[in-house]
């Protein structure tokens, strides 16, 4: 069983048990957070296509914590004038474990 949901513009392939990093939300580690734009879900009767979400198709996830992204370094460069400048930049992730598909 595997359902695909929408997440800050992006899609994502789940299934039970699964973990999984998405924008970064101000939610406590142990809490619930449910995914309601399901784009599809496979189950043991087939699979259902959402036009464009499956109506009452949810996921949920419990919060396992924060997790940062790799660093990454932005540089910013004038030629000719003297002018340099190199700042870097670390994204903040919220890691999920996928609890349950419901409405499959």
């Amino acid at each position: 069983m595997y359902a695909i949901i929408v997440d800050g513009g992006r899609q994502y392939r789940v299934q039970p048990g699964m973990e999984l990093d998405v924008d970064y939300r101000d939610i406590a580690q142990g809490e619930n957070l449910t995914f309601e734009r399901v784009l599809a879900v496979s189950g043991d009767d087939g699979m259902k296509l959402g036009a464009p979400t499956v109506a009452g198709a949810t996921v949920t996830a419990s919060v396992i914590g924060l997790k940062m992204d790799k660093k990454i370094y932005v540089q910013k460069f004038r030629r000719r004038k003297n002018s340099k400048r190199r700042t870097g930049h670390r994204q903040m992730h919220t890691r999920v474990r996928i609890e349950s598909i419901a409405g499959a």
